[in-house]
């Protein structure tokens, strides 16, 4: 069993299990009541690379994940378990909110846990230009590009974000949709929803399309957000479709259009970003951009590991790694 197992079975997020399993505060009684209740019924062990549950280490890797309900980052650091399941390095995962300074908080584990190396999942160009010089160990920021912050022991893999959103909202404007509404991520960061607002902005031009930014509703990578921002959006009555910045706000947008009387996608489609397990599961169906989770976390451990091992920061590499459109059910052809 997993933590994510443990977040299936009781209904909080893997953010909340973490930080009652590692005995931090932020968690109101009763979620810390109900998920203790339920490891000691289920008998709940952290495997060999997740005594950084109740541990601390000065020999281990360090992920540092910004938001507590991205279904995608949870699926990375699985694999990131996997991955270092067979090397000598525990592992602990530390969560910061949305809107938290991931960077400030990575350094401050540094001083308290003394890890040889950082995977930091998601994360503001901002937070790193700003503090990031204070840390000296190995690091790879994961769905992020990190080639313009030039630090010569950060390193990144990422997927093309702008191409990617370009390849969205290009798929609906091939399916007949022209009055796309737009749910970003927060815009004054340069990171993912940056890259990928501009990715949209492409497309309208692609299309000699006229981009209408009202139609853009910045919102957190979160179900309710998502929900909230398609009110917002539905409200307008002039749109067909919309494209999410993740598949929880794009399915938190499904359950809007529900409860507002539409059906998806007879009467609106809606297109997601991530490819996370649920979205293949929901219904409809998502249509989405899929992100290669295990090839991410695969190639953030490997970059970590080889500068930890070789104790050189001249290997510092910035890599993309491909994304697939995934045509699903929740698309169709505007008539």
């Amino acid at each position: 069993m997993t933590i994510k197992d443990l977040a299936r079975e009781t209904g909080y997020s893997v953010g909340t299990i973490s930080r009652v399993l590692n005995g931090q505060p932020n968690v109101s009684e009763k979620a810390r009541k109900t998920i203790l209740a339920y490891v000691e019924k289920c008998g709940f062990q952290p495997n060999a690379n997740a005594k950084y549950l109740k541990q601390q280490y000065g020999d281990g890797i360090l992920a540092v994940v910004t938001g507590t309900s991205n279904g995608l980052f949870a699926n990375m650091i699985e694999h990131i378990q996997r991955e270092l399941a067979s090397t000598r390095y525990p592992l602990m995962v530390d969560y910061v909110e949305e809107t938290g300074d991931a960077v400030q908080r990575a350094y401050q584990l540094t001083m308290e846990k003394k890890p040889l190396g950082i995977l930091f999942l998601g994360g503001d160009a901002r937070l790193f230009e700003r503090s990031f010089e204070h840390i000296s160990l190995p690091c790879v920021l994961l769905t992020a590009d990190a080639s313009a912050l030039n630090f010569p022991n950060l390193s990144s893999v990422t997927t093309d974000d702008l191409s990617a959103a370009r390849c969205a909202v290009s798929y609906l404007f091939e399916m007949g949709h022209r009055n796309i509404g737009i749910i970003s991520g927060d815009l004054g960061c340069y990171g993912p929803s940056r890259m990928r607002y501009d990715g949209c902005r492409l497309a309208y031009a692609d299309h000699d399309v006229h981009f209408d930014d009202s139609c853009c509703v910045q919102a957190k990578y979160s179900f309710s957000d998502g929900y909230a921002a398609a009110k917002k959006l539905i409200s307008r009555g002039d749109l067909t479709a919309i494209f999410a910045m993740s598949d929880v706000m794009a399915i938190g947008a499904i359950r809007a259009l529900n409860d507002s009387g539409l059906r998806v996608p007879e009467d609106f489609s809606v297109f997601g970003y991530d490819g996370i397990e649920m979205g293949e599961f929901y219904n409809p169906k998502l249509t989405t951009i899929r992100q290669q989770a295990e090839l991410l976390a695969h190639r953030g451990v490997t970059l970590l590991l080889e500068s930890i091992e070789q104790k050189a920061k001249a290997n510092v590499r910035h890599e993309k790694v491909p994304f697939e459109l995934a045509m699903n059910a929740s698309v169709k052809r505007k008539d």
